[in-house]
């Protein structure tokens, strides 16, 4: 069996070529051929000796996901379908920019979390993936858009982790693909351009702060406990002041100088005046301890099984008002790539759900009964 050098940030691939009897220097060298030149071939690194290229042959490999599908959207968003085995497919999307190119990659095949405004959680959730095949997602789309476009420089300026699956419930190997786009010899993005997207996962965003500190996005979705809990199940684990406090201290190591808190907007649901006057009160009373945020209000992409609709803009732009009336830094997020299906909360994939949460959720769904929710408890619930 050989390995995969996608799995490595530079400190495992230096232990790796420390197996091979090799020095640092030489993994620094396979690092910059694999990330930045996009090579594959262990005869296309020139140099580095030939028995040691002829020794990579036999105990290595460079091997990406393999390409389902590419959808080319009319505003130039581009998503992938990659394929990662057992029938499991997932999602990446490229989003052009005037002044930046952002990858939006997963994390997951599928996802745990099951919030009630996205497709994928919709779907379930079937496994975690490696860090190769995170990696591999920002390795494929830099190279092929450099060929694509016919340029040399770097394409990718900012990398989100907001695709498929909950980020921080695979910490273990997110955290060596952070460490690879970071890498002068890897991607050499900013800690500021780089952007973990997390439903509210407290122990890891505190792990996260002292491992990697990069840019933090928070699924908010709702002022209050008993709203998020219904939008976000994960709500009833880690609470929202309990969240709100591991954003405070993360705010000290963060390359920026705000936490982003993500808000879908929900007709009739968390988008009424009174709701974000009770934003305004919340975030106020977390400032005070040292909190400074930024909102970024996003269109609903609706999908069937969801039962929700988008809030009206007019709608939108009144919550927007009154957010930035109290001084609250807010942004409404610019639809991109929803005619094929590559806008926020729209990455679905194909997954074989292994958790059954689809089913808890449709049994959910069949409890609102006259205005009053029957909650279905079993022993995979939130």
């Amino acid at each position: 069996m050989t390995t995969n050098l996608l799995d490595f940030d530079l400190e495992g691939m230096a232990a790796f070529c420390e197996q091979l009897g090799q020095k640092r220097f030489r993994a620094t060298q396979l690092f910059r051929w694999i990330h930045q030149k996009g090579a594959s071939d262990f005869e296309q690194m020139t140099d580095l000796a030939k028995a040691l290229r002829e020794k990579l042959a036999l105990s290595a490999r460079i091997t990406g996901l393999k390409v389902v599908s590419r959808h080319d959207s009319t505003d130039g968003t581009i998503k992938w379908l990659f394929d990662v085995g057992a029938g499991d497919v997932i999602e990446t999307v490229f989003i052009p920019e005037s002044d930046r190119g952002t990858l939006c990659i997963s994390s997951q095949a599928g996802c745990a979390v099951g919030c009630r405004f996205c497709s994928t959680g919709h779907q379930g959730f079937s496994r975690n993936l490696t860090t190769g095949e995170i990696i591999s997602q920002l390795w494929f789309a830099e190279h092929f858009l450099r060929k694509h476009l016919g340029r040399d420089e770097r394409i990718i300026s900012n990398v989100v982790m907001m695709g498929m699956g909950e980020p921080l419930q695979n910490y273990s190997q997110l955290l060596p693909a952070l460490k690879v786009m970071l890498d002068d010899h890897g991607y050499g993005l900013s800690r500021r351009r780089v952007t973990v997207s997390t439903s509210g996962v407290v122990p890891m965003i505190d792990r996260l702060a002292r491992d990697c500190p990069v840019a933090l996005a928070v699924s908010l979705h709702a002022p209050h406990d008993a709203l998020r809990s219904d939008l976000v199940p994960l709500n009833k684990k880690y609470p929202i002041a309990e969240l709100l406090e591991a954003c405070t201290r993360y705010q000290s190591a963060a390359p920026r100088d705000f936490i982003t808190f993500e808000y879908c907007m929900l007709d009739g649901v968390n988008d009424q005046p009174e709701h974000a006057r009770q934003l305004v009160a919340l975030m106020k009373t977390h400032a005070a301890n040292g909190l400074s945020c930024k909102f970024n209000l996003i269109p609903f992409n609706p999908f069937p099984a969801s039962g929700l609709v988008r809030s009206q803009m007019p709608q939108v732009m009144a919550f927007a008002r009154i957010l930035m009336d109290a001084g609250i830094v807010t942004t409404v997020r610019k639809t991109r790539g929803d005619d094929i299906d590559a806008a926020c909360g729209q990455l679905a994939g194909d997954v074989q759900d292994r958790t059954g949460v689809d089913q808890r959720m449709a049994a959910q769904r069949q409890g609102m009964l006259g205005g009053i929710k029957v909650v279905v408890l079993n022993k995979d619930s939130a």
